[in-house]
Protein backbone atom coordinates (compact mmCIF):
# COMPACT_ATOMS: atom_id res chain seq x y z
CA UNK A 1 0.00 0.00 0.00
CA UNK A 2 1.28 3.47 -0.91
CA UNK A 3 -0.17 6.29 1.19
CA UNK A 4 -0.37 9.77 -0.31
CA UNK A 5 2.03 8.65 -3.01
CA UNK A 6 4.84 8.81 -0.45
CA UNK A 7 4.73 6.19 2.32
CA UNK A 8 5.25 2.60 1.14
CA UNK A 9 3.71 0.39 3.84
CA UNK A 10 5.65 -2.78 4.66
CA UNK A 11 5.46 -5.36 7.46
CA UNK A 12 3.14 -5.22 10.46
CA UNK A 13 4.87 -4.19 13.70
CA UNK A 14 1.96 -4.43 16.10
CA UNK A 15 -1.79 -4.13 16.49
CA UNK A 16 -3.99 -2.51 19.13
CA UNK A 17 -7.70 -2.34 19.66
CA UNK A 18 -8.40 0.28 17.00
CA UNK A 19 -5.26 0.55 14.87
CA UNK A 20 -2.27 -1.28 13.44
CA UNK A 21 1.32 -0.04 13.23
CA UNK A 22 3.48 -0.85 10.22
CA UNK A 23 7.04 -0.25 9.16
CA UNK A 24 7.07 1.95 6.08
CA UNK A 25 9.47 3.78 3.79
CA UNK A 26 9.24 7.51 3.21
CA UNK A 27 10.09 7.55 -0.47
CA UNK A 28 10.58 11.31 -0.55
CA UNK A 29 13.19 11.48 2.24
CA UNK A 30 14.42 7.88 1.86
CA UNK A 31 13.99 6.94 5.51
CA UNK A 32 12.20 4.29 7.54
CA UNK A 33 9.15 5.43 9.50
CA UNK A 34 6.31 3.90 11.47
CA UNK A 35 2.77 4.32 10.15
CA UNK A 36 -0.21 3.91 12.45
CA UNK A 37 -3.29 3.11 10.38
CA UNK A 38 -6.62 3.34 12.19
CA UNK A 39 -9.31 0.81 11.40
CA UNK A 40 -11.59 2.27 8.76
CA UNK A 41 -15.22 2.81 9.78
CA UNK A 42 -16.69 5.58 7.70
CA UNK A 43 -20.05 5.30 9.46
CA UNK A 44 -18.70 5.77 13.00
CA UNK A 45 -18.23 9.49 13.63
CA UNK A 46 -16.97 8.86 17.16
CA UNK A 47 -14.09 6.74 15.86
CA UNK A 48 -13.18 9.45 13.36
CA UNK A 49 -13.29 12.09 16.11
CA UNK A 50 -11.02 9.99 18.31
CA UNK A 51 -8.52 9.49 15.51
CA UNK A 52 -8.41 13.18 14.63
CA UNK A 53 -8.12 13.94 18.32
CA UNK A 54 -4.89 11.95 18.61
CA UNK A 55 -3.50 13.85 15.63
CA UNK A 56 -4.35 17.14 17.35
CA UNK A 57 -2.63 16.10 20.58
CA UNK A 58 0.55 14.78 18.95
CA UNK A 59 0.91 17.80 16.69
CA UNK A 60 1.52 19.97 19.78
CA UNK A 61 4.32 17.89 21.22
CA UNK A 62 8.06 17.53 20.58
CA UNK A 63 10.28 15.95 23.23
CA UNK A 64 13.08 13.36 23.26
CA UNK A 65 10.98 11.17 25.59
CA UNK A 66 8.06 11.00 23.16
CA UNK A 67 7.61 9.23 19.85
CA UNK A 68 7.63 12.09 17.33
CA UNK A 69 4.74 12.70 14.93
CA UNK A 70 6.08 13.40 11.43
CA UNK A 71 2.93 13.54 9.29
CA UNK A 72 -0.77 12.62 9.21
CA UNK A 73 -3.36 12.16 6.56
CA UNK A 74 -6.38 10.35 5.15
CA UNK A 75 -5.75 7.41 2.86
CA UNK A 76 -7.35 4.29 1.43
CA UNK A 77 -6.60 1.19 -0.55
CA UNK A 78 -8.60 -0.04 -3.53
CA UNK A 79 -11.18 -1.97 -1.52
CA UNK A 80 -11.24 -0.11 1.81
CA UNK A 81 -12.99 3.08 2.89
CA UNK A 82 -10.81 6.07 3.87
CA UNK A 83 -8.92 5.83 7.13
CA UNK A 84 -6.83 8.23 9.20
CA UNK A 85 -3.12 7.44 9.48
CA UNK A 86 -0.22 8.85 11.46
CA UNK A 87 3.42 8.83 10.36
CA UNK A 88 5.84 8.68 13.29
CA UNK A 89 9.52 8.14 13.92
CA UNK A 90 10.42 4.47 13.80
CA UNK A 91 11.59 3.35 17.23
CA UNK A 92 13.83 0.31 16.91
CA UNK A 93 13.07 -1.53 20.11
CA UNK A 94 10.49 -3.55 22.01
CA UNK A 95 7.94 -2.14 24.39
CA UNK A 96 8.31 -2.52 28.14
CA UNK A 97 5.75 -5.33 28.24
CA UNK A 98 8.13 -7.56 26.30
CA UNK A 99 11.03 -6.52 28.52
CA UNK A 100 9.00 -7.48 31.60
CA UNK A 101 8.18 -10.88 30.14
CA UNK A 102 11.57 -11.97 31.45
CA UNK A 103 10.73 -10.96 35.02
CA UNK A 104 11.52 -8.07 37.34
CA UNK A 105 14.09 -5.43 36.32
CA UNK A 106 17.12 -4.24 38.30
CA UNK A 107 16.45 -1.14 40.44
CA UNK A 108 18.84 1.02 38.38
CA UNK A 109 17.11 0.12 35.13
CA UNK A 110 13.72 0.75 36.73
CA UNK A 111 14.88 4.16 37.98
CA UNK A 112 16.20 5.12 34.54
CA UNK A 113 12.98 4.07 32.81
CA UNK A 114 10.96 5.96 35.39
CA UNK A 115 13.15 9.04 34.98
CA UNK A 116 12.74 9.08 31.18
CA UNK A 117 8.96 8.70 31.34
CA UNK A 118 8.56 11.15 34.22
CA UNK A 119 10.48 13.76 32.21
CA UNK A 120 8.24 13.14 29.20
CA UNK A 121 5.11 13.41 31.36
CA UNK A 122 6.39 16.63 32.90
CA UNK A 123 6.77 18.04 29.40
CA UNK A 124 3.28 17.11 28.19
CA UNK A 125 1.69 18.31 31.44
CA UNK A 126 3.35 21.69 30.96
CA UNK A 127 1.53 21.86 27.62
CA UNK A 128 -1.88 21.02 29.01
CA UNK A 129 -1.92 17.31 28.15
CA UNK A 130 -2.65 14.39 30.49
CA UNK A 131 -1.73 11.04 28.90
CA UNK A 132 -4.28 8.87 30.80
CA UNK A 133 -2.87 5.55 29.56
CA UNK A 134 0.63 5.16 31.02
CA UNK A 135 1.36 1.42 30.93
CA UNK A 136 4.21 -0.89 29.87
CA UNK A 137 2.74 -1.43 26.39
CA UNK A 138 2.94 2.33 25.74
CA UNK A 139 6.59 2.61 26.78
CA UNK A 140 9.07 1.82 24.02
CA UNK A 141 12.69 0.95 24.77
CA UNK A 142 15.22 2.24 22.26
CA UNK A 143 19.02 2.10 22.06
CA UNK A 144 20.91 4.90 20.34
CA UNK A 145 24.37 3.39 20.74
CA UNK A 146 26.02 0.02 21.16
CA UNK A 147 25.20 -2.63 23.74
CA UNK A 148 27.10 -0.76 26.47
CA UNK A 149 24.70 2.21 26.54
CA UNK A 150 21.48 2.01 28.48
CA UNK A 151 18.21 1.96 26.53
CA UNK A 152 16.05 5.07 26.61
CA UNK A 153 12.33 4.92 27.30
CA UNK A 154 9.86 6.73 25.05
CA UNK A 155 6.17 7.31 25.71
CA UNK A 156 3.72 6.64 22.91
CA UNK A 157 -0.02 6.31 22.12
CA UNK A 158 -1.91 9.52 22.88
CA UNK A 159 -5.23 8.15 21.64
CA UNK A 160 -7.09 8.91 24.88
CA UNK A 161 -4.98 11.78 26.20
CA UNK A 162 -6.80 14.74 27.68
CA UNK A 163 -6.05 18.11 26.15
CA UNK A 164 -7.07 21.20 28.08
CA UNK A 165 -7.69 23.27 24.95
CA UNK A 166 -9.07 21.01 22.23
CA UNK A 167 -10.55 23.40 19.75
CA UNK A 168 -12.12 22.37 16.44
CA UNK A 169 -15.24 21.08 18.17
CA UNK A 170 -13.51 17.99 19.56
CA UNK A 171 -14.24 17.30 23.24
CA UNK A 172 -12.85 14.42 25.25
CA UNK A 173 -16.25 14.21 26.91
CA UNK A 174 -17.74 13.20 23.60
CA UNK A 175 -15.54 10.11 23.41
CA UNK A 176 -16.98 6.83 24.76
CA UNK A 177 -16.10 5.37 28.16
CA UNK A 178 -14.19 2.59 26.39
CA UNK A 179 -11.39 5.13 25.90
CA UNK A 180 -10.93 5.64 29.66
CA UNK A 181 -7.61 3.79 29.83
CA UNK A 182 -6.28 0.36 30.70
CA UNK A 183 -7.95 -0.96 33.87
CA UNK A 184 -4.81 -2.38 35.47
CA UNK A 185 -3.00 0.97 35.46
CA UNK A 186 -5.51 3.83 35.70
CA UNK A 187 -5.91 5.98 38.79
CA UNK A 188 -8.93 5.66 41.11
CA UNK A 189 -10.35 8.99 39.95
CA UNK A 190 -9.98 7.99 36.31
CA UNK A 191 -11.65 4.64 36.97
CA UNK A 192 -14.49 6.46 38.70
CA UNK A 193 -15.06 8.69 35.69
CA UNK A 194 -14.01 11.83 37.56
CA UNK A 195 -11.99 14.65 35.98
CA UNK A 196 -8.29 13.81 35.89
CA UNK A 197 -5.22 15.96 36.45
CA UNK A 198 -1.48 15.32 35.91
CA UNK A 199 -1.44 13.44 39.23
CA UNK A 200 -3.41 10.68 37.50
CA UNK A 201 -0.38 9.97 35.29
CA UNK A 202 1.81 9.98 38.43
CA UNK A 203 -0.37 7.19 39.89
CA UNK A 204 -0.14 5.11 36.71
CA UNK A 205 3.64 5.55 36.51
CA UNK A 206 3.87 4.40 40.13
CA UNK A 207 2.12 1.15 39.22
CA UNK A 208 4.45 0.68 36.25
CA UNK A 209 7.52 1.15 38.47
CA UNK A 210 6.15 -1.35 40.98
CA UNK A 211 5.62 -3.89 38.22
CA UNK A 212 9.18 -3.32 37.00
CA UNK A 213 10.55 -4.08 40.47
CA UNK A 214 8.36 -7.11 41.21
CA UNK A 215 7.63 -8.53 37.76
CA UNK A 216 3.93 -8.67 38.67
CA UNK A 217 0.92 -6.49 37.88
CA UNK A 218 -0.14 -4.68 41.06
CA UNK A 219 -3.89 -5.07 40.43
CA UNK A 220 -4.43 -8.26 38.39
CA UNK A 221 -7.76 -9.68 37.28
CA UNK A 222 -10.58 -8.73 34.94
CA UNK A 223 -11.35 -5.00 34.42
CA UNK A 224 -14.08 -4.85 37.06
CA UNK A 225 -12.02 -6.72 39.64
CA UNK A 226 -8.91 -4.60 39.11
CA UNK A 227 -10.87 -1.34 39.23
CA UNK A 228 -12.67 -2.22 42.46
CA UNK A 229 -9.40 -3.29 44.12
CA UNK A 230 -7.80 0.16 43.95
CA UNK A 231 -10.84 1.83 45.50
CA UNK A 232 -10.52 -0.24 48.66
CA UNK A 233 -6.77 -0.81 49.02
CA UNK A 234 -3.37 0.50 48.08
CA UNK A 235 -1.06 -1.64 45.92
CA UNK A 236 0.90 -4.24 47.87
CA UNK A 237 4.58 -3.28 47.96
CA UNK A 238 6.78 -6.19 49.10
CA UNK A 239 9.73 -5.52 51.45
CA UNK A 240 12.15 -6.72 48.76
CA UNK A 241 11.85 -3.42 46.88
CA UNK A 242 13.63 -1.50 49.63
CA UNK A 243 12.71 1.50 51.76
CA UNK A 244 13.41 4.18 49.14
CA UNK A 245 11.24 2.54 46.52
CA UNK A 246 8.52 1.83 49.05
CA UNK A 247 8.38 5.48 50.11
CA UNK A 248 8.30 6.75 46.52
CA UNK A 249 5.71 4.29 45.18
CA UNK A 250 3.47 4.69 48.23
CA UNK A 251 3.43 8.44 47.60
CA UNK A 252 2.85 8.10 43.85
CA UNK A 253 -0.04 5.65 44.31
CA UNK A 254 -1.86 7.53 47.07
CA UNK A 255 -5.60 7.20 46.48
CA UNK A 256 -6.12 10.91 47.06
CA UNK A 257 -4.63 12.79 44.07
CA UNK A 258 -3.71 15.73 46.28
CA UNK A 259 -1.36 13.51 48.30
CA UNK A 260 0.75 12.47 45.32
CA UNK A 261 4.11 14.17 44.73
CA UNK A 262 4.67 16.54 41.80
CA UNK A 263 6.62 15.08 38.91
CA UNK A 264 9.62 17.30 39.65
CA UNK A 265 10.02 15.52 43.00
CA UNK A 266 9.54 12.13 41.35
CA UNK A 267 12.24 12.88 38.77
CA UNK A 268 14.71 13.97 41.44
CA UNK A 269 14.03 10.93 43.60
CA UNK A 270 14.47 8.51 40.70
CA UNK A 271 17.82 10.06 39.81
CA UNK A 272 18.93 9.82 43.42
CA UNK A 273 18.03 6.15 43.52
CA UNK A 274 19.97 5.49 40.32
CA UNK A 275 22.98 7.44 41.55
CA UNK A 276 23.15 5.40 44.73
CA UNK A 277 23.73 2.28 42.64
CA UNK A 278 27.03 3.66 41.24
CA UNK A 279 29.22 1.33 43.20
CA UNK A 280 27.58 -1.63 41.48
CA UNK A 281 28.44 -0.49 37.95
CA UNK A 282 32.06 -1.62 37.91
CA UNK A 283 35.36 0.22 37.68
CA UNK A 284 36.98 2.42 35.10
CA UNK A 285 40.65 2.46 34.14
CA UNK A 286 42.76 3.87 37.01
CA UNK A 287 43.84 7.49 36.75
CA UNK A 288 47.53 8.08 36.13
CA UNK A 289 49.32 10.26 38.70
CA UNK A 290 52.88 10.08 39.99
CA UNK A 291 53.51 8.69 43.46
CA UNK A 292 55.26 11.90 44.57
CA UNK A 293 52.48 14.16 43.35
CA UNK A 294 49.80 11.97 44.88
CA UNK A 295 51.62 11.83 48.23
CA UNK A 296 51.83 15.62 48.29
CA UNK A 297 48.20 15.97 47.30
CA UNK A 298 47.03 13.57 49.99
CA UNK A 299 49.09 15.46 52.56
CA UNK A 300 47.22 18.61 51.53
CA UNK A 301 43.88 16.79 51.91
CA UNK A 302 44.85 15.74 55.43
CA UNK A 303 46.08 19.25 56.24
CA UNK A 304 42.64 20.74 55.64
CA UNK A 305 40.94 18.11 57.85
CA UNK A 306 37.87 18.13 55.66
CA UNK A 307 37.17 14.41 55.09
CA UNK A 308 34.13 12.96 56.87
CA UNK A 309 33.16 16.27 58.45
CA UNK A 310 29.44 17.04 58.98
CA UNK A 311 27.25 18.81 56.43
CA UNK A 312 27.89 22.53 56.29
CA UNK A 313 25.43 25.20 55.18
CA UNK A 314 28.14 27.38 53.65
CA UNK A 315 29.13 24.68 51.16
CA UNK A 316 25.51 23.61 50.59
CA UNK A 317 24.62 27.14 49.52
CA UNK A 318 27.47 27.09 47.02
CA UNK A 319 26.37 23.82 45.40
CA UNK A 320 22.76 25.02 45.35
CA UNK A 321 23.87 28.21 43.60
CA UNK A 322 26.03 26.25 41.13
CA UNK A 323 23.09 24.03 40.19
CA UNK A 324 20.83 27.03 39.76
CA UNK A 325 23.28 29.11 37.71
CA UNK A 326 24.16 26.27 35.35
CA UNK A 327 20.62 24.80 35.36
CA UNK A 328 21.99 21.39 36.32
CA UNK A 329 20.21 18.75 38.45
CA UNK A 330 23.33 17.87 40.49
CA UNK A 331 26.17 19.94 41.93
CA UNK A 332 28.92 18.56 44.18
CA UNK A 333 31.86 19.73 46.25
CA UNK A 334 34.08 16.65 46.08
CA UNK A 335 37.29 15.68 47.88
CA UNK A 336 39.35 12.98 46.16
CA UNK A 337 40.70 10.56 48.77
CA UNK A 338 43.19 7.77 47.99
CA UNK A 339 40.43 5.20 47.31
CA UNK A 340 37.18 7.16 47.18
CA UNK A 341 35.60 10.44 46.17
CA UNK A 342 33.89 11.94 49.20
CA UNK A 343 31.22 14.64 48.84
CA UNK A 344 31.44 17.54 51.26
CA UNK A 345 28.25 18.92 49.72
CA UNK A 346 25.91 17.19 47.30
CA UNK A 347 22.97 19.12 45.85
CA UNK A 348 20.46 16.91 44.06
CA UNK A 349 21.44 13.52 45.53
CA UNK A 350 21.73 11.77 48.87
CA UNK A 351 24.95 9.87 48.16
CA UNK A 352 28.00 10.78 50.29
CA UNK A 353 30.79 9.05 48.36
CA UNK A 354 31.69 6.75 45.48
CA UNK A 355 34.75 4.67 44.63
CA UNK A 356 37.58 6.72 43.16
CA UNK A 357 38.11 4.70 39.98
CA UNK A 358 34.92 5.47 38.03
CA UNK A 359 34.55 9.03 39.35
CA UNK A 360 35.18 11.79 36.82
CA UNK A 361 36.42 14.09 39.61
CA UNK A 362 39.54 11.91 39.76
CA UNK A 363 40.21 12.92 36.14
CA UNK A 364 39.35 16.57 36.69
CA UNK A 365 42.00 17.03 39.41
CA UNK A 366 44.72 16.10 36.91
CA UNK A 367 44.09 19.38 35.06
CA UNK A 368 44.82 22.96 36.05
CA UNK A 369 41.86 24.23 34.03
CA UNK A 370 38.12 23.44 34.14
CA UNK A 371 37.42 19.94 32.86
CA UNK A 372 34.27 19.84 30.71
CA UNK A 373 32.66 16.88 28.96
CA UNK A 374 29.75 18.09 26.84
CA UNK A 375 28.56 14.67 25.62
CA UNK A 376 30.16 11.88 27.59
CA UNK A 377 28.73 9.20 25.30
CA UNK A 378 30.99 10.22 22.41
CA UNK A 379 33.88 11.96 24.19
CA UNK A 380 36.92 9.62 23.99
CA UNK A 381 37.91 10.59 27.55
CA UNK A 382 34.71 9.21 29.01
CA UNK A 383 32.81 6.97 26.59
CA UNK A 384 34.17 3.79 28.22
CA UNK A 385 33.54 5.02 31.77
CA UNK A 386 30.95 2.78 33.48
CA UNK A 387 29.05 5.82 34.78
CA UNK A 388 28.57 6.84 31.15
CA UNK A 389 28.38 3.55 29.25
CA UNK A 390 26.47 1.72 31.98
CA UNK A 391 22.94 2.04 33.22
CA UNK A 392 23.56 5.22 35.20
CA UNK A 393 23.68 7.18 31.95
CA UNK A 394 25.77 10.24 32.89
CA UNK A 395 26.12 12.49 29.84
CA UNK A 396 27.51 15.84 31.01
CA UNK A 397 30.21 16.84 33.49
CA UNK A 398 31.86 20.17 34.23
CA UNK A 399 34.35 20.39 37.09
CA UNK A 400 36.75 23.03 38.38
CA UNK A 401 39.65 21.82 40.57
CA UNK A 402 39.75 23.01 44.18
CA UNK A 403 43.40 24.04 44.18
CA UNK A 404 45.34 25.00 47.29
CA UNK A 405 47.72 27.96 47.46
CA UNK A 406 50.64 25.53 47.09
CA UNK A 407 49.18 23.98 43.94
CA UNK A 408 47.49 20.76 45.04
CA UNK A 409 43.99 19.81 43.83
CA UNK A 410 41.90 18.59 46.76
CA UNK A 411 38.88 17.76 44.62
CA UNK A 412 36.40 19.68 42.50
CA UNK A 413 33.31 21.80 42.38
CA UNK A 414 31.34 20.09 39.63
CA UNK A 415 27.91 19.94 38.02
CA UNK A 416 26.39 16.85 36.36
CA UNK A 417 23.53 16.25 33.98
CA UNK A 418 21.92 13.32 32.22
CA UNK A 419 21.58 15.06 28.86
CA UNK A 420 24.36 16.43 26.62
CA UNK A 421 25.07 20.09 27.36
CA UNK A 422 27.10 23.03 26.18
CA UNK A 423 28.52 25.63 28.54
CA UNK A 424 29.30 29.27 27.90
CA UNK A 425 32.32 31.22 29.04
CA UNK A 426 30.04 32.86 31.62
CA UNK A 427 29.06 29.42 32.94
CA UNK A 428 32.70 28.47 33.40
CA UNK A 429 33.46 31.82 35.01
CA UNK A 430 30.60 31.29 37.47
CA UNK A 431 31.86 27.80 38.30
CA UNK A 432 35.42 29.09 38.80
CA UNK A 433 34.20 31.89 41.09
CA UNK A 434 32.19 29.44 43.16
CA UNK A 435 35.18 27.07 43.37
CA UNK A 436 37.25 29.98 44.62
CA UNK A 437 34.60 30.58 47.29
CA UNK A 438 34.90 26.94 48.36
CA UNK A 439 38.68 27.24 48.66
CA UNK A 440 38.30 30.55 50.46
CA UNK A 441 36.15 28.84 53.08
CA UNK A 442 38.63 25.97 53.44
CA UNK A 443 41.65 28.26 53.70
CA UNK A 444 39.88 30.51 56.22
CA UNK A 445 39.00 27.56 58.43
CA UNK A 446 42.51 26.20 58.21
CA UNK A 447 43.97 29.53 59.29
CA UNK A 448 41.41 29.74 62.12
CA UNK A 449 42.47 26.34 63.44
CA UNK A 450 46.12 27.32 63.26
CA UNK A 451 45.41 30.53 65.18
CA UNK A 452 43.56 28.64 67.90
CA UNK A 453 46.41 26.14 68.14
CA UNK A 454 48.92 28.98 68.49
CA UNK A 455 46.92 30.55 71.32
CA UNK A 456 46.65 27.30 73.25
CA UNK A 457 50.30 26.30 72.67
Amino acid sequence: MLLQGRYQVQELLGRGGAAAVYRATDEVLDRDVAVKIFDANALDETDTARQLYEVKVLARLSHHGLVTLLDAGLGSSDNDPPHVFLVMELVEGADLTKRLAGGALPPVETANIGYDIAEALGYIHSRGVVHRDVKPANILMVRYGDDDTRPRAKLTDFGIAQLSDLGAGVDIGDLPRSTAGTAAYISPEQGNGDPVSPSSDVYSLGLVLLECLTGEVAFPGDPVQTLVARFVSDPAIPPMVGAQWRELICAMTARNPENRPPLRDVILKLRRIAFEQLERTGSAEPQIISDDDEAGRMEAVRRFEILDTPADGAFDRITSLAARLLKAPIAIVSIVDHDRIWFKSHHGLDLEQIDRDPGLCASAILHDEPWVVGDARVDPRTLANPLVAGEFGLQFYAGVPLTTSDGFALGTLCVLDFEPRTVSTDDIANLEDLAAMVMGQLELRLESRRAQQAVTA
